[in-house]
């Protein structure tokens, strides 16, 4: 951008705008901006262009930030368009607010990783009234406010429907995570008599002749060989989950010939995955013919969201260690952390073991660094939500793994306005807060998200630094 072309532009558009002096670009000889009047914000164009619906202003054209004008420029800008993942360690910056994206953008600065810049789960999205499509708008815009043209992912995260996977990849999504939690067996509370129950005979006989016997040498990790009695418990416990993986992948090739990113994630269960149940995994996806990006086992320890990791720094490493080998055997395809916000101490060990091929997913940290800038600009407002927040735990944590006793938390009406930042050094209200972000939003979302709006700069300042520091941990960013 050149300082003729912000005058111009601010020139066209009036003093009453404040121009985003970093996204300005052309199409087709047409100057385009983000600009913003008051708290709203519009994409102007220096003069109209067919398709992108907006209203007459001084020879141009002033355009709402929606889902259809997104469209159009995903249609006639490529660099706007989600692309694949590279051969390389990627990130994913959720967003629950839809403002977020700009501080993401100053967050991968001088980063070596490829960004997800649209991801939500449809869990997050039934709880904040958005959708796939608002998703990768808001994701859309954000980048062109900051002038990014690097190129980004867009996950459709935590599918558990087929209907939910073609409607992401009608959108332009180029990366889905099959959920398939729902179909996954709980062989812990089963007898052996009991497990067999629920596969068919014909297809226990052809698995026992397929994986019972051979070794499986995996570099790196040694020779695995399976057991009748663990080949049976790990098979019924997967095998349903790998059907709708199929079934999944299978409508999504149809969908998209050309390609997409195939995510598996099966963390949600009560035990960690072993290196066999990987193994056996990585086998039937090969038979299957399901080539995945990567895949999110669950990994020991515990994942709580919003805290570090808590557990064997030494058991997680060797366990990571021996996803990797066969991750590298089999792809090679990713390893994908998830619930990866705020987990420091993972990090460098995540990073090393995976020998850089790697996926990290986040979304709640972004929100909670949202909270700790209003806590500051907004105390008055702060306190209401963090106090509907303590009412709401009990219910809102329910889907999520967390420990936190909100008893345990001081009232917020009886802190100074100076010490409600300091709550987000207590991991109890961390994960207070980032739980029950739905009930938050339907009642003080407007709110929430004009005082952000007013004090934008600080909030993508805020992200910049704290994710920036996520980024520097992998160590995929340089301290500077």
């Amino acid at each position: 951008m050149s300082a003729s072309e912000m005058t111009a532009i601010q020139s066209q558009i009036g003093e009453n705008f404040v121009v985003y002096s970093r996204s300005i670009f052309s199409i087709k000889g047409v100057r385009v901006a983000m600009v913003r009047r008051s708290l709203e914000k519009f994409l102007f164009l220096s003069r109209a262009l067919q398709d992108f619906q907006g209203n007459p202003w001084r020879d141009g054209l002033l355009c709402p930030l929606t889902v259809e004008n997104a469209s159009v420029l995903m249609r006639i800008c490529p660099f706007l368009r989600p692309q694949r993942l590279p051969e390389t360690a990627s990130f994913g910056f959720g967003d629950r607010l839809g403002l977020a994206t700009p501080g993401h953008v100053r967050a991968l600065k001088e980063a070596k990783v490829f960004p997800v810049l649209a991801q939500q789960s449809m869990r997050e999205n039934a709880r904040t009234g958005r959708n796939f499509a608002q998703v990768l708008a808001d994701a859309l815009f954000g980048a062109i406010q900051e002038g990014y043209t690097g190129g980004f992912a867009a996950d459709a995260d935590h599918l558990k429907s087929l209907d939910q996977a073609k409607e992401a990849a009608k959108l332009g999504y180029t990366f889905f995570t099959c959920d398939p939690s729902d179909f996954l067996v709980p062989v812990e509370k089963l007898t052996p008599q009991e497990s067999k129950q629920h596969i068919q005979k014909s297809i226990w006989e052809q698995l026992k002749k397929e994986y019972v016997g051979p070794k499986f040498v995996i570099p790196g990790l040694g020779e695995l060989s399976f057991r009748e009695e663990e080949l049976l418990r790990i098979a019924v416990k997967y095998w349903y989950a790998l059907e709708f993986a199929e079934e999944m992948y299978k409508t999504l090739a149809e969908e998209l010939p050309e390609g997409f990113d195939f995510e598996l994630s099966v963390d949600e269960t009560a035990q960690p995955t072993t290196a066999k149940e990987h193994l056996f995994l990585a086998l039937e996806l090969r038979r299957r013919e399901i080539k995945i990006t990567s895949l999110a086992p669950r990994l020991p320890g515990t994942m709580e969201k919003a805290v570090d990791y808590r557990g064997d720094l030494e058991e997680f490493r060797r366990a990571v260690k021996a996803h990797s080998a066969i991750a590298q055997k089999f792809g090679p395809y990713r390893l994908s952390l998830h619930s990866g916000s705020d987990k420091w101490s993972l990090y460098p060990i995540f990073a090393k073991e995976t020998q850089g091929l790697w996926h990290v997913k986040t979304a709640g940290t972004s929100y909670l660094v949202a909270l700790r800038v209003l806590a500051r600009v907004s105390p008055a407002l702060f306190r209401e939500i963090f106090l509907l927040a303590c009412e709401r735990f009990p219910l809102d944590r329910q889907s999520y793994h967390v420990s936190a006793d909100p008893r345990s938390l001081p009232k917020p009406f009886e802190l100074n306005d100076a010490d409600l930042p300091k709550l987000f050094e207590d991991p109890a209200a961390c994960q207070v807060l980032h739980v029950t972000f739905g009930s938050v939003l339907q009642k003080f979302g407007d709110d929430l998200k004009k005082e952000l709006l007013a004090h934008e700069e600080d909030y993508h300042q805020a992200l910049a630094e704290h994710l920036g520091r996520h980024l520097k941990a992998l160590g995929v960013k340089e301290d500077v």
